[in-house]
């Protein structure tokens, strides 16, 4: 099952796609996608006959799929060609950092750049979000903890993430900086997340192409890393590192977003964000 939210920012309201592409509207069976009821209401609104929901325009705005989000984890350099471009080493293990929960923005709002910035850039990315509670799980039981998939946009300011002293998260966390969607693939209808393919357009130019099966650390060894160190909590958004082809490893010389560019990223199971670059007013 696919399952969206909709409706203007702050507003948005829970709904599916069904089988044959049509959104739908459940907001008269849930309140919303929310951490607290995602596992529970998924497997009850997986049984319904969703032909009879009421329909929604296809033009209307999707938000982020999940609503109420608690943490927003993020992995880097989970890609060997990635770090390869980046000129650093293989890490020993997973790179943590976080992204603003502000930073959460819709599958097709605008990546507005900060003030200042010169080096703005893309990672089109694998997104986890947690169905179940998980604290100190093992690898082997690790997927079980897992709702579904989605797109994620790790948009980066590199200046603020490398030039400015101190941790990653300043250039991570900048409002916009965090596209999620268009919708959460449930788990059982993905089956392996290690057989997804991602993709990265830049003014209709391909910049990445990958597929997760290249990933350093799998999607189960990253839910059981990271839960050894913060407990993993229903609705939390893991995104697990991005392949090579971001705007800073462009040779002879870097290639970064500026205003009026058009960024579109997608995959097969997952969808496709398109959406303008703003500057902020």
């Amino acid at each position: 099952m696919k399952i969206v939210r909709f409706g203007g920012a702050g507003q948005e309201r829970p709904g599916l796609i069904d089988s044959t592409g049509i959104l739908r509207d459940v907001s008269e069976l849930i309140e919303d996608w929310t951490g607290a009821c995602l596992a529970k209401e998924i497997e009850r609104i997986a049984r319904l006959q969703h032909d009879r929901l009421p329909a929604i325009d296809s033009d209307t705005r999707l938000g982020v799929p999940v609503g109420q989000v608690g943490k927003f984890i993020a992995i880097g350099l989970n890609y060997k060609d990635h770090a390869e471009e980046a000129k650093l080493p293989l890490p020993a293990e997973p790179v943590i950092f976080c992204k603003a929960i502000s930073s959460l923005s819709g599958p097709g709002d605008p990546v507005v750049l900060p003030k200042g910035s010169l080096k703005t850039d893309w990672e089109v990315e694998l997104g986890v979000v947690i169905g179940t509670t998980a604290r100190y799980v093992e690898d082997a039981r690790a997927l079980e903890h897992v709702a579904g998939y989605c797109l994620v946009n790790d948009v980066s300011e590199r200046e603020f993430q490398l030039e400015r002293g101190g941790t990653w998260d300043k250039g991570k966390g900048c409002d916009s900086f965090g596209p999620v969607g268009p919708w959460l693939v449930t788990a059982d209808e993905i089956g392996d997340p290690q057989d997804i393919d991602l993709w990265l357009e830049v003014n209709a130019t391909r910049r990445q192409q990958g597929n997760t099966r290249n990933m350093i650390f799998t999607v189960s060894k990253l839910v059981a890393y990271v839960s050894r160190f913060m407990t993993l909590e229903p609705g939390d958004i893991l995104t697990t590192g991005t392949p090579a082809g971001v705007g800073m490893g462009i040779k002879p010389q870097p290639l970064f977003l500026k205003a009026g560019d058009r960024i579109r990223l997608g995959s097969r199971k997952l969808g496709t964000q398109e959406y303008s670059v703003v500057a902020r007013a």
